[in-house]
């Protein structure tokens, strides 16, 4: 995104900002739960006033909009908006110093964190692990209401190489059936995003062979639909006999799109559920170092009900040099949502809490920002 665009749309974000309850919240929010909404939330320690402007993945907008809807019921003096741009936007926007954090489904690249340097004055950005996510194959697809893929058939599909739903290969693993010979109709992100990324790891990871590409945000597949966003996917998914495309598993969940079980190589196929991508997760290996908690994920695993296209939106900020006039609310948004409370409430809206020792170093980082 040029940087004449980044700046406007920021300009944008933060005049609603300071009008609104911020980009990533649906209205206002009640006081209480008279109107049958939720309780506020009980282990909020709120800052007493401030404005947090953040950017970044869609596939963790619909997360945002949830703790920013409890944390502002509970912190009448902050406002936090979220602009749902795309990872790479994210990144940009707050490697320009135009936001107090930025949401990507990857960790920073080296480069990057080296030039993190110019927009935190005697530290560098680090990468916080919160929402973590399964990347769910979406489909439509009338008269089949399971289907079965796997990583070598997926790749084929995305590269255009499989064309036809009837395709042999589909039908090998899918039994029964009725495939009607329907063209594939493969919807993929137009925009950078770290959930094309966590797909191409997955593809390069468990079918090397049919998928060569270097893993990045970009969509690297050949021909194909593209769309922009988790929404943009989840619209064309939807309104498009014989399509298929990727999305985070609350996007399908809220377009009721059916979703495909992964044949890993375990003795059952597993679906896209918020239970299977905790336990893909739980693999996960933290790489980062000195307040970094960057993870590396095991896109190959063959446990048994271990879902694999998983990702984890990190939120990155600044080690330290931090602006004062965000700080205080920014660290208490971010200890919210690392909280015991903000993390059970995800799986509510069809994201994978954190496994607890990775959520614990969370909360162990966040009281150090300055």
């Amino acid at each position: 995104m040029p940087a004449s665009r980044v700046s406007g749309v920021i300009a944008t974000a933060a005049m609603l900002l300071l009008t609104s309850c911020g980009l990533a919240d649906e209205g206002p929010a009640a006081d209480s739960d008279a109107q049958g909404r939720q309780p506020v939330a009980s282990a909020i320690d709120c800052a007493p006033q401030g404005k947090v402007l953040g950017s970044g993945s869609t596939a963790q907008q619909n997360a945002m909009k949830q703790w920013i809807k409890q944390y502002e019921r509970a912190c009448k003096g902050v406002r936090i908006a979220y602009w749902g741009q795309g990872s790479g936007a994210g990144v940009a926007q707050f490697l320009l110093g135009e936001t107090a954090f930025g949401g990507s489904d990857s960790a920073l690249k080296p480069s990057q964190a080296d030039q993190s340097k110019r927009v935190c004055p005697g530290g560098r950005a680090i990468d916080l692990p919160m929402v973590g996510g399964t990347i769910a194959i979406g489909y439509h697809l009338s008269g089949v209401d399971d289907l079965v893929l796997d990583a070598p058939t997926l790749a084929r599909i995305f590269d255009s190489e499989i064309t036809r739903w009837d395709d042999p290969a589909i039908k090998e693993l899918n039994p029964g059936a009725a495939l009607p010979a329907l063209p594939i109709h493969a919807v993929h992100r137009s925009d950078d995003s770290g959930t094309t990324q966590n797909l191409n790891a997955y593809l390069a990871g468990a079918a090397p062979e049919q998928w060569p590409y270097p893993k990045e945000k970009t969509w690297q597949g050949k021909g194909g639909q593209a769309a922009s966003g988790s929404d943009g996917v989840a619209s064309e998914v939807e309104g498009n006999d014989g399509a298929i495309g990727y999305v985070e598993l609350s996007f399908a969940a809220a377009r009721d799109i059916s979703t495909v079980r992964i044949d890993t190589g375990a003795a059952e196929p597993v679906a896209a559920t918020v239970q299977t991508a905790s336990a893909g997760i739980g693999s996960a290996e933290v790489v980062g170092t000195d307040g970094d908690l960057a993870l590396k994920l095991d896109y190959a695993t063959k446990a048994e009900g271990a879902y694999p296209i998983v990702l984890v939106t990190y939120e990155i900020v600044c080690n330290r040099g931090n602006k004062p006039e965000t700080l205080p609310a920014l660290k208490s948004f971010l200890a919210y949502t690392a909280s015991t409370e903000g993390q059970q409430a995800l799986s509510e809206i069809h994201y994978a809490p954190l496994p607890a020792g990775i959520a614990a170093k969370v909360r162990d980082v966040i009281p150090t920002l300055a």
